[in-house]
């Protein structure tokens, strides 16, 4: 479609910061510690889960991406990716992404990670965030919490 008709409205309550789907499911974050699932034919709330890490809430959910069956999300404000279960919300490991940006572009406020993509047929992970100059495509590393990457694009 070329011409920007508008198709359908649908309303929520809250803010919405984030979405991504697995092909069955909408998955929705809200800046909350919650991921609400809603179906993808009639975007209805389904069911909503706590995002724990252990015991403890995680907050400030924003940016999602579906990786291998995992729920990705990085949390606001931080260099950090959670990686979720999206059957319970339990938190199954963390992708530590300090030192990506260079200390020069953390002057600018607001410069923080924000975006998440994932090229499922290459198996590839991309990042960047607001105000970032670059994309860098990470390997993620098994048994460790860092990641390894590289720029991909300016």
């Amino acid at each position: 479609m070329s011409d920007f008709q508008l198709l359908r409205q649908f309303a929520y309550s809250g803010e919405g910061w984030g979405l991504a789907s697995n092909g069955r499911e909408i998955f929705m974050s809200d800046g909350t510690s919650e991921i609400r699932v809603l179906d993808p034919g009639t975007l209805t709330e389904k069911r909503r889960f706590t995002v724990r890490d252990g015991t403890h809430p995680v907050k400030e959910l924003n940016e999602l991406e579906v990786v291998e069956g995992e729920i990705f999300a990085n949390v606001w404000q931080t260099d950090r990716i959670a990686r979720i279960s999206p059957q319970n919300g339990e938190v199954l490991g963390w992708i530590d992404l300090t030192g990506l940006l260079s200390p020069v572009y953390r002057l600018e406020s607001g410069a923080v990670l924000n975006g998440i993509a994932y090229d499922s047929e290459r198996k590839r992970l991309f990042v960047t965030g607001k105000l970032w100059p670059n994309i860098f495509e990470i390997v993620l590393v098994p048994g460790r919490l860092d990641a390894a990457a590289r720029k991909v694009a300016h």
